[in-house]
């Protein structure tokens, strides 16, 4: 496993304290490591926690990678939603 933009984000918000659920932590920490949630690899060095979030893995990644459109998205128009969301996970200031 390498280090990469996955575990960044995943430091990112432990280190600033985000309310996020566990489940949501781990999403954002092993999304691209396919050889785990996408052929059971490493397996082995889950503990029952882990395993219990692979469901959540599993149901995002078919958003993460199965949901592009080429359709504009009225960035304005979403960003007050987007921004709520970062305001109840995080706090104003983060630590890069």
């Amino acid at each position: 496993m390498s280090w990469g933009h996955d575990d960044y984000m995943y430091m990112v918000a432990k280190e600033n304290g985000t309310t996020l659920p566990q489940a949501g932590l781990f999403i954002i920490r092993y999304h691209s490591f396919y050889p785990l949630h996408k052929h059971g690899a490493y397996a082995q060095f889950m503990n029952e926690e882990d395993k219990k979030y692979m469901k959540w893995l599993h149901v995002f990644n078919k958003y993460d990678l199965y949901s592009k459109s080429k359709a504009h998205v009225d960035v304005e128009k979403v960003k007050p939603y987007y921004e709520s969301l970062i305001a109840k996970y995080f706090p104003e200031k983060l630590k890069w």
